[in-house]
């Protein structure tokens, strides 16, 4: 069996092709973020998984649940997902459409984990020395880790800088054990 991951490219990279082609990328990229959260809604997947409920009731209801969020390309989109019963995918088409659209539009997405909450001054600074030294712009996401006693670690892409004093205390603990 597939993973997820592998069955949710194709899938992905064919709307965002759509989107780009259509000059619709942030348009494209709020239908996948709304319709992966009502799919992934736990009142959707048990509809889904009810053999009483059919394909187009369903489709119908999150048609209805997205309102004006989705055009009538996002409705056959969907058509296609329920068909081949893909539609537990959203989540991850979602995630990997957001890939695409940072490539082509030369972001990068960051993850920074702060021992401390940081202030919106050294946000900004950091976004701009990320800048600087990735070349692209930056989205960045900022959560606290009290675990890491001081410092942040940044996972930028397949990139990990691990600033923190757990992670330094963890990288002396090694040397010392040679």
């Amino acid at each position: 069996m597939l993973n997820r991951t592998t069955l949710a490219r194709p899938y992905a990279r064919a709307v965002f092709e759509v989107a780009r082609d259509a000059g619709r990328l942030a348009e494209w990229s709020n239908s996948l973020s709304f319709a992966a959260a009502v799919a992934s809604s736990p009142d959707i997947q048990q509809f889904s998984g009810d053999p009483r409920v059919g394909r187009e009731q369903l489709l119908a209801l999150i048609m209805d649940l997205g309102g004006d969020r989705f055009d009538e390309s996002m409705a056959n989109f969907l058509k296609v997902l329920m068909n081949y019963d893909r539609l537990e995918l959203l989540p991850e088409i979602a995630a990997q459409y957001e890939f695409y659209r940072r490539e082509a539009e030369a972001r990068l997405k960051v993850q920074v984990s702060s021992a401390m909450p940081m202030s919106d001054e050294e946000s900004d600074r950091l976004v701009e020395r990320l800048k600087a030294r990735f070349g692209r712009d930056i989205d960045l996401q900022v959560d606290v880790d009290e675990s890491l006693i001081g410092g942040a670690v940044i996972r930028a892409g397949d990139q990990v800088i691990d600033g923190s004093v757990r992670g330094r205390l963890e990288q002396l603990g090694r040397q010392l054990a040679r």
